[in-house]
């Protein structure tokens, strides 16, 4: 996959193309539905799937206060994406001039002059230019007279039933909003579905306060703002990888300038190794019962692995949590003795979880 950090680095006389624009938070089955269709649209009539989407969300530039909580990180988001098959992402800075464009201004100049866009492949509901006044009727007004054809999606919908859920529930369409919903209320299991894979958060390693070393259960503690979206207090079956880690996708931090216009090859999935996973558990909160205040992610990578004190030496290192299922919510106990129980408990139903849950894989 082509990754293009600016209008300006995609190759003069690019196309022809199918394209689709979005957010893509996430990544999930909704997005992966849109994103499968160009890249077989694309391969079937020797075009190039390209996606658009934007840094940072538009909302974050228009009405920071009603900004959303991102998914994942921009690097997991790009590795998510390449996963799919398209050939090309394109990274526009989302600012106030960008926002200012006319819904033709935009198509002109992004889907057809840049892009060469012979088919364009959007939701029903896409809004699109200065305060979104562009909609599918637009876009099919404008595909007309820029001779390429639009392609409106229904919603893809379906069911993703969590724990505690004994009856299905209705279809529902898929989208962030939905997964951001499961993961405020802890529900990692809903999340997953919605995602089609754990959802997962990653970063560096660094010195905690080492209770759980005290207390037999040494963890990795994430940095204090960990990329991406943390789930509800609680603990959790998990997996913990180390990973490679560069900070972010080159070249794409929040004052990306339009000058930036080299496309940068990010390596086919094939091509790169997958890590070991460790099972864990992972806890998130505060510590209540000792009367903790800051907001924690530590995971203790269960025993019986073969896993030696040099695996375990992770400070500094990246690592990625992916959350498998929650085994309780965050409690507050009356002493050492009680926490230390519980925890046992936590190790052993983490243990069957997840040998349940890769045993499926």
């Amino acid at each position: 996959m082509q990754l293009w950090k600016c209008l300006g680095g995609v190759p003069f006389g690019f196309g022809p193309s199918v394209v689709t624009i979005g957010n893509f938070d996430g990544v999930h089955l909704g997005h992966r539905e849109v994103l499968g269709s160009i890249v077989e649209t694309a391969r079937s009539t020797d075009m190039k799937a390209v996606a658009v989407t934007f840094k940072p969300h538009p909302l974050a530039v228009l009405r920071p206060q009603s900004a959303p909580d991102q998914i994942t990180s921009f690097e997991d988001k790009v590795k998510l994406l390449n996963s799919t098959g398209i050939d090309a992402l394109l990274v526009e800075r989302f600012d106030l001039n960008l926002a200012q464009l006319s819904p033709e201004d935009f198509v002109r100049r992004y889907f057809v002059e840049y892009l060469g866009a012979r088919e364009v492949v959007v939701g029903r509901d896409v809004r699109f230019g200065h305060k979104n006044v562009g909609d599918i009727s637009t876009m099919m007004a404008l595909g007309e007279k820029y001779d390429f054809a639009v392609v409106p999606l229904d919603d893809v919908t379906g069911t993703a039933v969590g724990a505690g859920h004994e009856t299905a529930l209705q279809p529902r369409r898929w989208s962030s909003t939905w997964v951001r919903e499961a993961l405020a209320a802890g529900d990692v299991e809903t999340a997953a579905k919605v995602l089609g894979r754990p959802h997962r958060v990653s970063g560096e390693v660094v010195h905690g306060f080492k209770r759980g070393r005290d207390l037999g259960f040494p963890t990795a503690n994430l940095q204090s703002k960990p990329d991406g979206m943390v789930p509800r207090d609680g603990v959790y079956a998990g997996l913990l990888t180390v990973e490679p880690h560069s900070g972010d996708a080159p070249g794409f931090s929040d004052a990306l300038t339009s000058e930036e216009a080299k496309a940068i090859t990010v390596p086919a999935a094939s091509e790169t190794a997958e890590p070991q996973r460790w099972l864990a558990a992972i806890s998130v909160g505060t510590n209540p019962t000792f009367q903790g205040v800051a907001r924690t992610v530590e995971a203790y990578v269960l025993d019986g692995q073969g896993v030696s004190e040099a695996d375990l030496d992770l400070y500094g290192k990246y690592v990625r949590l992916e959350f498998v299922a929650q085994i309780r919510p965050m409690l507050k106990f009356s002493g050492l003795d009680e926490l230390i129980d519980r925890m046992r408990r936590d190790v052993t139903e983490s243990r069957d979880v997840l040998t349940r849950f890769l045993s499926a894989q």
